[in-house]
């Protein structure tokens, strides 16, 4: 199973204060625009990287399947916002899956193993990097984003 990978961020007391003064469905989409914008960066990097490891002789491109997704019932669960970075089909392949040959990149279910390996590749990570190491470029993004975004919400625009 795959390791969690997740950041917290601190030091943002009076956004957050101007943020509380806002009705709540401004919040949610201040907060989703920003957590969209800021994972984007993610989103980019990992396409670069899948992009590199791609086999130019096979039709399946993983790069095309990368997208910026918000986990809706995680969000309700959480009470927020949660943005994720995924792959489009994700990495179900069992009698029951859905047929993912209608992606834009294909049917791209292998990224797992060229991500984690098997026991006869070694891994070739794309995703994992991706995040570790834009977690400061990605922070800065969204509090710069939700500044405006709270901005603009308190100026009426």
């Amino acid at each position: 199973m795959a390791s969690s990978i997740s950041a917290q961020l601190q030091g943002v007391a009076s956004t957050i204060d101007k943020m509380r003064s806002l009705a709540p469905r401004l919040q949610k989409k201040g907060l989703r625009r920003a957590a969209r914008e800021a994972m984007n960066i993610i989103r980019d990097d990992a396409k670069a990287r899948a992009k590199a490891l791609d086999d130019p002789d096979t039709k399946e491109k993983i790069w095309r399947n990368v997208i910026t997704q918000e986990a809706t019932k995680q969000s309700r669960r959480e009470g927020g916002v949660v943005m994720r970075v995924g792959i489009r089909g994700g990495a179900g392949s069992n009698q029951h899956s859905k047929d993912a040959s209608g992606n834009p990149g294909g049917d791209t279910r292998h990224w797992r193993y060229i991500e984690f390996g098997t026991q006869f590749t070694p891994p070739a990570p794309f995703m994992r990097p991706a995040f570790s190491q834009n977690v400061n470029a990605v922070t800065e993004r969204f509090v710069a984003s939700l500044g405006r975004e709270i901005d603009a919400a308190l100026r009426g625009n």
